[in-house]
């Protein structure tokens, strides 16, 4: 049974890959950031920070992120009212400081993200984070227009979303000298 879902795996792999690869290099670099502070990956501050104001961003982002564990243990079960307030009011304060780092300028990049900070369960209330967060008046108007464009009506009205982990979780790559010798 395990060998039948092998290739499926793989070409999930594959395409979150892909849809990962058409991000630019910034988004990429923020997204693998984002990583490894959300989920405690690594040294975030040593790994990523390049100056003062990157220690400072990335202290900043390691505080508001300090929200996620009480964002996933929340994830509503159903569309019901009551119980949005809890889960969508601390995602929506960590939406918000993402988009206004100005890396995630698309719902795609967004959703790739918050589909591994928060989990698979919080698919379907990634469009209404994402497009109350972008039109929040803290953005440059420009940003708030290109993120709000980028939701598709696809994302923005499907009927169902899948559950399904994703299987691709981008990280750090060392840089290797050409003509280095490979061990």
């Amino acid at each position: 049974m395990a060998i039948a879902r092998r290739p499926a795996e793989g070409a999930m792999t594959l395409a979150e890959m892909k849809e990962f690869a058409t991000f630019s290099a910034a988004t990429q670099r923020y997204i693998r950031r984002s990583l490894d502070i959300g989920l405690d990956r690594d040294d975030a501050m040593r790994r990523w920070s390049r100056d003062v104001v990157e220690a400072a961003s990335i202290r900043a982002q390691a505080r508001i992120y300090d929200r996620l564990p009480d964002i996933r243990a929340c994830i509503p079960e159903d569309s019901g009212l009551d119980a949005i307030e809890p889960f969508m009011t601390p995602l929506l304060t960590v939406t918000a400081f993402d988009l206004g780092q100005g890396r995630l300028t698309t719902f795609g990049a967004y959703r790739f993200l918050y589909e591994r900070l928060v989990g698979p369960e919080a698919r379907p209330w990634l469009p209404a984070a994402f497009c109350a967060s972008a039109a929040l008046p803290h953005l440059h108007p420009e940003l708030r227009r290109k993120l709000l464009q980028s939701l598709s009506e696809a994302a923005a009205t499907a009927s169902g979303w899948s559950m399904r982990q994703p299987a691709f979780y981008p990280a750090w790559v060392e840089k290797v000298e050409a003509g280095a010798p490979m061990h």
